[in-house]
């Protein structure tokens, strides 16, 4: 007893244990965000990034291996005859800049394409402003792309990939947890169903609201509804599988691995291997380039795009196809043990209502009774 006459609080056993355990999670979260984002983006450096020199000749080529010995490995530089050519070149996502050498005591010019990537222009910039000040010449730098009114930078795409990854892998806590005493067919539904809503608000947010999108907002709206349910089916068939651990899960695949591979902020040829392998067919990859290839360039790379993702969507139903196996196999044993389980009671209120008569006494029979419904 207290002072005051109150019963001591005492703390049940295991909770400190228990507390311990369930703090494993942030902190495996904590060193997984910091080695994949400090890992893919601390320190960007190109490697092999594909450039042209406009120019015919052995001036030109010259100059393109000038440039790509320079920059020991950082630049792959070859040369292509006309402007024109370096242009197509770029509206086709082929190069990341072109060069073309003052003529005639001209200005130098710089061909960059920032709404494929806006750091990956500042590095190429970079690079060729230093070749024109060698020359004696400053760099005239010409966009060939028009980033949307809304999104000067280009990233306004990698930041809805974002809100449309967190909407998405945090309903497959409620979907998996709250509604899991739902048949694993409407856990499905509610998947898709949850997917069209993240999906709507993400593109209302990018297209009416911030105006990150002033084309093809349709297919990005199709395509983020793709990428939305790929995560939700495959959430809530992990789920099955992994309970309360199903949230670090998530965090690994659709923001660790997810959006440093992504290429929203640095292009893969910018990034350390790992990152530029995963950007090859992991689905936040598929959802940027698509939607940056109906934004700024025509529909480029978007049937690409539309294969990662229906990848992804088929591997969350298959997910789901072996979590209902699962839990019906779960399903049938529990009935088993529960049918175990009142057979036992069966035979034990036989047995007792046999003892019963044998005694012929009231008392007796009263005890059978009891005993039948287990009291």
């Amino acid at each position: 007893m207290t002072a005051t006459g109150a019963p001591a609080r005492r703390t049940p056993p295991g909770t400190l244990r228990h507390v311990l355990t369930h703090l494993i999670t942030p902190l495996l979260m904590c060193a997984g965000m910091g080695l994949a984002y400090l890992g893919a983006f601390h320190q960007p450096e190109p490697h092999g990034l594909r450039v042209d020199v406009v120019g015919q000749g052995r001036a030109a080529q010259a100059l393109a291996r000038t440039v790509e010995d320079g920059a020991g490995g950082a630049l792959d530089v070859r040369t292509v005859a006309t402007r024109r050519e370096a242009v197509d070149a770029l509206e086709h996502r082929e190069v990341a800049g072109a060069y073309l050498p003052a003529a005639g005591g001209g200005t130098p010019e710089l061909l960059v394409a920032t709404a494929a990537s806006g750091t990956t222009a500042s590095v190429v910039e970079a690079a060729f402003t230093e070749v024109a000040a060698h020359r004696g010449s400053p760099l005239e730098v010409t966009d060939i792309t028009e980033p949307a009114e809304g999104d000067p930078t280009g990233q306004g795409l990698f930041f809805l990939l974002v809100a449309l990854s967190i909407g998405s892998y945090a309903s497959v806590a409620v979907i998996g947890g709250a509604g899991a005493a739902l048949p694993l067919r409407t856990r499905a539904a509610l998947g898709l169903g949850t997917a069209l809503a993240v999906s709507v608000i993400g593109t209302l947010l990018a297209g009416p609201v911030f105006g990150l999108v002033e084309h093809g907002l349709g297919g990005v709206w199709a395509l983020a509804w793709a990428y939305s349910a790929g995560i939700l089916w495959l959430g809530t068939g992990l789920h099955t599988f992994l309970g309360r651990w199903t949230t670090l899960a998530m965090t690994t695949l659709f923001v660790m691995l997810n959006f440093t591979s992504s290429g929203g902020i640095f292009e893969p040829a910018l990034q350390p291997g790992f990152f530029g392998a995963l950007h090859a067919f992991w689905n936040g990859a598929g959802f940027v380039e698509g939607a940056r290839g109906l934004v700024h360039f025509g529909g480029l790379h978007v049937g690409r795009s539309v294969l990662t993702l229906a990848l992804w969507a088929v591997a969350g139903l298959l997910m789901l196809g072996i979590a209902h196996l699962a839990e019906e196999r779960r399903r049938r044993a529990g009935a088993g043990a529960a049918d175990a389980g009142a057979a036992g009671v069966g035979s034990r209120a036989a047995a007792a209502h046999h003892r019963a008569s044998l005694h012929d006494d009231p008392e007796v029979e009263e005890e059978a009774e009891e005993e039948a419904v287990g009291v």
